[in-house]
């Protein structure tokens, strides 16, 4: 179209949340990603979409878009584990953030659902899921910093 002017790109924000999704019984919600050819499991996790969003309603879109989950549901307990992991952006998706940015902070929140809990999975993002104990989640998770938060969740049960 002439005379129309292109956009400017929006950078992801490097602030990000990761939702370890658990039962009453410690089993885990773990996610398969479907843009990659790992075997590369995970907990919800997402950037913030504004600079001045919250890292709980961050969490609370996240889990909505990724797992159809509503974390504000009277049956689920949102916690955030008021931890902050800042690690090094992997070069494969540094493209996504502005210039010069190479490392992100990830907000750690855990979030009990029922056991019975609907997963709906946004296939775009995701290609599947599983429940597994705390440990083989840890076990099974891509990220250090995912798989270190199913460590710590017995410490977090309230």
């Amino acid at each position: 179209m002439a005379g129309a002017l292109a956009l400017p790109r929006a950078f992801k924000i490097p602030q990000s949340v990761l939702v370890v999704i658990y039962t009453k019984s410690l089993d885990v919600l773990l996610i398969r990603r479907a843009d990659s050819s790992e075997d590369f499991w995970q907990s919800v996790t997402g950037s913030k979409d504004a600079e001045q969003d919250s890292f709980e309603d961050t969490a609370v879109r996240e889990v909505f878009e990724e797992t159809g989950i509503d974390a504000r549901h009277p049956s689920c307990q949102l916690q955030d584990w008021e931890l902050e992991n800042v690690y090094e952006i992997y070069p494969w998706w540094r493209h996504r953030y502005a210039p010069g940015v190479i490392s992100n902070t990830e907000h750690v929140f855990g979030l009990r659902v029922e056991s019975s809990t609907l997963v709906i999975l946004n296939p775009r993002e995701h290609t599947d899921w599983v429940w597994l104990p705390w440990q083989a989640a840890a076990d099974r998770c891509f990220s250090p910093s995912n798989a270190e938060a199913c460590l710590m969740l017995p410490h977090f049960v309230t």
